[in-house]
């Protein structure tokens, strides 16, 4: 109940709350980190007798910024949306207890950049399989900054808030022990229409095996009277243990004049070229 006197003072008062921007971090993957901040590689597997690997982080943007430095474990849902841990789930190994890194914050200038080395160590008794987590930077705030979030009135018996903006990103680190194996299946091929019209291909992506999945898709359509073109691609797909499914949806840009019929549409999913562009799975949807 808000007392009688504060009522009073308070009466024809607008309560006003300005947000300069959400406050909110970002747990973002890094290839949908902000422009300022840059990583290379965007992830890091650990296989065979690898123990160290190496991180380029640079500030792109205009303002210093100071970013700290965490493991996070998270799980990712069917749909490829991340969430953060609460509890273990079956089949799930994280690889947190398993790596150390250097250094665990940084100050970057504009166009500054700093290497951070991570480091694997594996106990003796570690089980075959494979272990994942994600390193966050995590943009912190700037000290100067600092202020009351009641940061002043607008006007006579108005309350402005104004709060900071944080931003970050994350990429997976793996860490493979002993021998493991994936296979994927591209299965329930539909062609579907966004809310606009816009012509979506879905599918589902069946993983099996003891290592998640990693690559680009491909769709390609052959009219019956046609060559083949490609008219889809998403790419850095990914399908993490211990999930058997990911459903996936991935837009469609035939050339104008192409209608969608009488022909074959073929979605294909590769490794990416980096890492060597093995076919992992394709499938083919008449149409």
């Amino acid at each position: 109940m808000i007392p009688k006197a504060l009522t009073q003072k308070a009466r024809g008062t607008v309560f006003l709350f300005r947000f300069t921007l959400c406050a909110l971090l970002l747990m973002l993957p890094a290839s949908h980190a902000l422009a300022q901040l840059m990583l290379y590689p965007t992830r890091i597997v650990f296989e065979g007798n690898q123990r160290s690997a190496q991180l380029e982080l640079i500030n792109n943007g205009t303002e210093s910024a100071t970013y700290r430095i965490s493991l996070v474990n998270r799980r990712m849902s069917e749909t490829g949306e991340f969430s953060e841990i609460a509890a273990l789930l079956p089949g799930e190994q994280f690889a947190d207890t398993l790596l150390q890194y250097s250094p665990r914050q940084v100050t970057l200038e504009p166009g500054a950049g700093q290497a951070v080395r991570i480091m694997v160590r594996k106990p003796s008794e570690l089980a075959t399989g494979e272990y994942r987590s994600h390193l966050l930077f995590a943009q912190q705030p700037e000290t100067s900054e600092r202020r009351s979030i009641e940061s002043g009135s607008t006007a006579d018996d108005e309350i402005g808030i104004q709060l900071t903006a944080l931003v970050g990103a994350s990429i997976p680190v793996i860490v493979r022990h002993g021998a493991t194996d994936a296979n994927v299946a591209l299965t329930q091929l539909e062609l579907q229409r966004s809310s606009s019209g816009a012509p979506l291909l879905a599918l589902q992506m069946q993983r099996s095996g003891t290592q998640s999945v990693y690559g680009d898709l491909t769709v390609s359509f052959t009219s019956r009277s046609g060559a083949e073109q490609v008219i889809g691609r998403a790419n850095g797909v990914a399908v993490y243990t211990p999930n058997p499914l990911r459903r996936a949806r991935i837009a469609l840009q035939p050339p104008s004049g192409l209608p969608l019929s009488n022909g074959t549409l073929r979605v294909t999913y590769r490794e990416q070229a980096e890492d060597g562009g093995k076919l992992l799975a394709e499938s083919e949807l008449s149409l």
